[in-house]
């Protein structure tokens, strides 16, 4: 069958955009005044005030150099949904943001409630990065720029559809792999190949005016030769699609799932799950190893109070009976090691 006549993947438009294939749980309320509609709320309803660095705890990062050994897990919580993992003798970036504001201006824009939990120049030596999506809380363009001037092309990276395109335009050519969901990239290390499949998301993309949904949006599911398994959730709502990523990709010994940015309810939820819907989507994904929540405690993006998404994702925790111990919710600078 020639190309023009195979079938299009139900995510990719008849425009060239992306889009989100099934049905939503809960409606999009963005389009059709939905966006002023929050905005006119926020302005008369009282929000808990940003917290003070001291209300949020940090550690001392627990990092193997220059690697951890190939059966080891280290993940390392830098804040957001920047971790480093220490994984099948590679050291990984996971959406890397280490500027002092998710926003394309340096004067405004959500700023950290706390400095990353390791500094940029403490880092290992990194051998890939993962980007889930372009918005700027996930996708730092100063972050970026810093990491290629000190890697050049001996840096690999993986992101979906889209983005090569948006790191050529910065002079990243070399080793960048654009992926779609269910694509896999294997990248060699001494221990054997470590995969990594870029999975489905719910979300959407757009860092300009006219840029909506240019770009593809997902997660990630990595699998050593040894056979151990971590996903890396990204930005998303909650959907149904967890159990087929589950059961293709799984079963995982981490999931890093977020818990942050969604109030209110009726505008976030088809974008970013609540601290229930995320243990609801890591029992979705096998009900097993080790949970690590994100996307919370760095920026406010929304308007529940920052520092309760940790407190309701351990009830939800509690309340579904899961194991105590598998339930990690890392300072800034944490490091679980497996």
């Amino acid at each position: 069958m020639t190309e023009i006549f195979r079938a299009r993947p139900a995510h990719h438009g008849p425009d060239g955009r992306f889009r989100i294939p099934w049905p939503l749980e809960v409606a999009d309320a963005r389009a059709g005044g939905g966006v002023l509609r929050w905005q006119w709320e926020r302005m008369w309803s009282k929000q808990a005030p940003n917290p003070s660095p001291s209300d949020l705890p940090r550690a001392t990062p627990d990092i193997a150099r220059p690697r951890a050994v190939a059966d080891e897990i280290r993940i390392t919580w830098i804040g957001h949904a920047s971790f480093l993992l220490q994984l099948g003798g590679l050291n990984l970036l996971t959406d890397p943001h280490f500027s002092e504001r998710a926003s394309p201006l340096s004067w405004m824009g959500p700023k950290r409630f706390t400095p990353p939990g390791l500094a940029l120049g403490d880092l290992p030596l990194i051998d890939a990065v993962l980007l889930s999506h372009d918005h700027y809380d996930h996708l730092d363009e100063s972050t970026v720029g810093e990491l290629h001037a000190t890697y050049g092309d001996a840096l690999t990276w993986i992101a979906p559809l889209g983005h090569a395109t948006w790191l050529a335009a910065r002079g990243i050519t070399r080793n960048v792999h654009d992926v779609d969901w269910w694509d896999t990239v294997e990248l060699p290390a001494d221990g054997g190949p470590l995969a990594i499949t870029c999975a489905p998301a719910q979300h959407w993309t757009r860092r300009g005016l006219r840029e909506f949904n240019d770009r593809l949006w997902g997660s990630f599911a990595l699998r050593t030769a040894a056979g151990r398994g971590v996903y890396f959730g990204g930005d998303s709502g909650y959907f149904r699609g967890y159990g087929e990523i589950g059961r293709r990709l799984g079963p995982f010994d981490v999931v890093m799932m977020p818990i942050g940015a969604y109030d209110p309810r009726w505008f976030m939820a088809p974008a970013h799950m609540n601290p229930e819907e995320a243990v609801r989507a890591y029992r979705d994904l096998g009900g097993r190893g080790a949970f690590v929540p994100m996307h919370w405690g760095t920026f406010r993006l929304t308007d529940e109070d920052p520092l309760e998404p940790p407190l309701r994702a351990r009830k939800a925790w509690e309340d579904a009976g899961l194991p105590p111990g598998d339930l990690h919710v890392l300072p800034h600078g944490g490091t679980l090691v497996l």
